[in-house]
């Protein structure tokens, strides 16, 4: 195998082991499309520029159009001794159209080259990924309006806290997602600068129209820095980054539902269609989808220290070590977009098992927190109301009671400010309403918050 596009400067060809080694077609392969339409707008650039006559310029945008479609219907010949997507593209091109292809690569680099097609492969995946999420807030903020008017145990530390609504737990998702989207946008927007233009590191020398290039490409803006330009990969790692922290609220999520969909806590049913059984006991519902996102999180956290180890010690402008930022880039698009789907009908189609539910709020010291605001509304110091409602507790576990068993006078004999109006502090179906502030677990603030959702989405 011989890598032609240096040959001249060199009397001997790489080793078959080190082109086999160098070679990255096996994977951006993926960047094909991109680099086919950022070939036919340079073209048009360099028709501009006088480079190109109009003959010139209309028979390699044929040409490309063609290895288009042959890319398209999956006839495109890869081959490794051209290394990588851009080599590849340009030796077809040349079978085509003869030496007019040597024309394409007049004042660019495969450094300003890759540099673009990369962003315009992550910009796209940004934008599916930006509807997707859209979707999965809707689907929380419908299930929301669904279990309004239920409620479970809120946990901390994993024990059962105070009483909320279901609706209240899906909010919080939505809350997640919502920072996660906006992390998204705001990515599209950082990264929608054009490098093209920049060259090798210094620019070119045949006043290419980088604006006009921008245009064709439907960039924004063009990069102010041609030494920056093919060095920055802050965009990849600001993708690897945002979709760490999406996985991470989705592996939440997913823990979750583990939990959740236990015979222990016997809270939610998940479809069937996400869940498998099990090869030797016949019973099993396993919970794989969400053990799979769970999983997942790692491989997408794992891109991200991959990128920041490869980018942390390089010199400026272009190394080869920059080939690697591809694999972590590429697995955390792919991976993100083919989980979303998924994670948004775990979410639109999990069941919660709402009578369970309120038989579990009844059973435990879920009004504990209200019981001791009663008493800091008769004036009492919180901190004494909280040692009073503390022994209370105890006194209940020893004698294997709940709040619902307790009298006044057991009420009344750790404080003469207790009377029978303690009760309602005491029902924990009267809980979450006491809570009417802004985001809070009332009707009335959920309701509040839904209806503004419904508003930004």
């Amino acid at each position: 195998m011989k890598n032609r596009s240096w040959g001249g400067r060199f009397k001997n060809s790489q080793t078959t082991e080190f082109l086999k080694y160098s070679a990255s077609i096996h994977f951006d392969y993926l960047l094909a499309p991109f680099d086919i339409a950022q070939n036919i707008a340079y073209a048009a650039a360099l028709q501009k520029a006088k480079i190109l006559n109009g003959t010139e310029y209309k028979k390699i945008t044929k040409a490309l159009r063609k290895i288009d479609t042959e890319i398209a219907d999956g006839t495109f010949d890869y081959r490794i001794e051209d290394e990588d997507i851009h080599m590849n593209i340009e030796r077809a091109l040349n079978q085509k159209i003869g030496s007019l292809s040597g024309k394409i690569h007049t004042g660019r680099s495969r450094n300003d080259q890759v540099a673009t097609v990369t962003r315009m492969y992550m910009l796209e995946n940004c934008k599916s990924i930006i509807e997707m999420l859209r979707k999965l807030r809707k689907t929380s903020l419908k299930q929301a309006e669904k279990y309004l008017n239920h409620l479970m145990p809120g946990y901390t530390h994993l024990q059962a806290a105070q009483p909320v609504r279901i609706a209240h737990w899906f909010l919080a998702y939505q809350q997640m997602f919502a920072r996660d989207e906006k992390r998204f946008v705001d990515l599209l927007d950082a990264a929608d600068v054009m490098p093209l233009g920049a060259g090798a590191l210094a620019g070119n020398n045949f006043g290419i129209e980088r604006k006009f290039l921008a245009k064709k490409l439907g960039f924004k803006r063009i990069t102010e820095n041609s030494i920056d330009a093919v060095s920055d990969r802050d965009f990849a790692l600001d993708f690897c980054y945002a979709a760490s922290v999406l996985f991470t609220h989705i592996s939440r999520l997913s823990e979750e539902l583990v939990i959740f969909s236990t015979g222990e806590f016997n809270a939610v049913s998940l479809p069937d269609e996400l869940c498998t059984g099990s090869s030797i006991m016949p019973q099993k519902k396993n919970p794989d989808l969400p053990e799979l996102l769970r999983g997942k999180t790692g491989r997408l956290n794992g891109n991200l220290i991959n990128l920041l180890t490869m980018l942390k010690g390089l010199p400026l402008a272009y190394n080869k070590d920059m080939q690697e930022d591809k694999p972590p880039l590429f697995d955390s698009c792919e991976q993100t977009v083919a989980s979303l789907p998924l994670v948004i009908k775990l979410l639109g189609e999990t069941k919660f098992n709402t009578k369970h539910l309120r038989s579990k709020i009844n059973r435990g010291f879920l009004t504990a927190v209200d019981i001791a605001d009663y008493l800091v509304l008769k004036k009492m110091p919180f901190r004494q109301a909280h040692h009073i409602v503390g022994k209370i507790v105890a006194e209940c576990e020893k004698k294997e009671k709940t709040f619902s068993h307790l009298t006044l006078s057991d009420f009344k004999k750790h404080s003469k400010l207790f009377e029978k109006d303690v009760f309602s502090y005491a029902d924990p179906a009267l809980s979450p309403d006491r809570k009417k502030g802004v985001g809070m677990t009332s009707e009335t603030s959920i309701l509040a918050e839904i209806r503004k959702l419904k508003k930004r989405l």
